[in-house]
């Protein structure tokens, strides 16, 4: 970049990935990502059921999985089609914009978000840092209400309007930070430009 100095390449580049990668967050989690994705990606268990999540009778044919192996599964899925999100849109964007990121740093940023997304997102890890950070009485307050067809109401831990909720894209958004930063970082470091 000719008549730009090296500081204002470096922070006009983490702003654009930081704004990409924050805003894109809520944008993969609630209209890209699928409901059943969404609802088996914090299961658990040794129960065999099969890839449907039916439970699976002891003389089933078809094949089966833990739910445990189920949850893992729904959470890939979920963080591939974020990931692929995220890669285009950063590559569309800088792009537009007549700036090429570095290969190299592109995939290093996404494996920064997709192994934090999948960690967080399977829930154990963030029941474990809210545990040591005192959240847990916050998660436990702060759940959604719902309300059926027939008009019964019950309490969800972890969906949209929850404490859970709020904690896992604080999380997402504060890893996008570091993200941004060692993509902005190896893109922009000495003999790797101009």
């Amino acid at each position: 970049m000719p008549h730009v100095s090296r500081t204002t390449e470096r922070l006009a580049l983490f702003a654009t990935l930081l704004a990409t990668f924050g805003e894109l967050h809520p944008l993969c989690d609630h209209w890209v990502q699928g409901s059943k994705t969404a609802s088996r990606k914090r299961l658990y268990g040794e129960d065999l059921v099969h890839a449907d999540g039916t439970p699976a009778a002891p003389d089933s044919t078809r094949p089966t999985m833990t739910t445990s192996a189920l949850g893992r599964r729904a959470v890939v899925c979920h963080v591939a089609s974020y990931t692929a999100v995220q890669l285009g849109a950063t590559v569309a964007v800088t792009r537009a914009f007549g700036y090429r990121v570095t290969p190299g740093a592109l995939l290093a940023g996404a494996a920064v978000n997709a192994s934090t997304h999948a960690a967080i997102d399977r829930g154990a890890l963030l029941l474990w840092l809210a545990k040591k950070t005192g959240k847990t009485g916050y998660i436990e307050h702060c759940k959604a209400a719902r309300v059926d067809d027939d008009g019964k109401a019950t309490s969800e831990l972890t969906g949209p309007g929850s404490a859970w909720m709020e904690l896992d894209s604080a999380l997402h958004r504060a890893i996008g930070i570091g993200a941004a930063a060692v993509t902005t970082w190896l893109t922009t470091r000495s003999g790797t430009r101009r």
